[in-house]
């Protein structure tokens, strides 16, 4: 059973609105109420409003207890913009859009599923690994060490080149 809420013609830009309504999709619906009560953003009380009009809405049209629903989609469109015009530099005239947005949410009813049992596969015990003893590395004497190349600078090192 779907119910849903629509608040048109809202004077907040869309892409406003949609950062709020991202959170509470899929949520229960008291913690949807929860979440939009401490949040700081200008669409927070509307979706508020809207929420608690859907509740509304299922309890008294469908009879559903408001413990049994979530959020089941939250859509933020784009409604009409409002064109109004501002002076700029010289004579100019830019024109300012001032969006709206309309807003449709859906409640749906929890459905409670039988809890599934998951079969747990026997894990084997793992075999014990013989550690392979580290090798060491032969030290070199202090004879026996190999030179650093010596590093060739100025006008001898290009003409040792095999390519130019």
């Amino acid at each position: 059973m779907k119910i849903t809420a629509k608040r048109r013609y809202l004077r907040i830009a869309p892409r406003k609105v949609r950062l709020v309504a991202d959170l509470i999709r899929g949520k229960r619906v008291s913690e949807a109420l929860t979440l939009l009560k401490f949040l700081p953003k200008k669409a927070a009380p509307v979706l508020t409003k809207l929420l608690k009009q859907a509740i509304a809405n299922a309890t008294h049209n469908f009879q559903l207890p408001e413990s049994n629903l979530y959020v089941y989609k939250i859509f933020v469109d784009e409604g009409p913009k409002l064109k109004r015009w501002r002076p700029r530099a010289r004579g100019q005239a830019f024109e300012i859009q001032k969006k709206t947005s309309h807003i449709t949410l859906i409640l749906d009813k929890i459905e409670k599923k039988p809890k599934e049992i998951k079969k747990v596969k026997k894990v084997e015990k793992a075999k014990k690994i013989k550690k392979v003893p580290k090798v060491k590395k032969p030290k070199l004497r202090p004879g026996l060490e190999t030179p650093k190349p010596k590093i060739e600078r100025g006008f001898r090192r290009i003409f040792r080149r095999k390519a130019f």
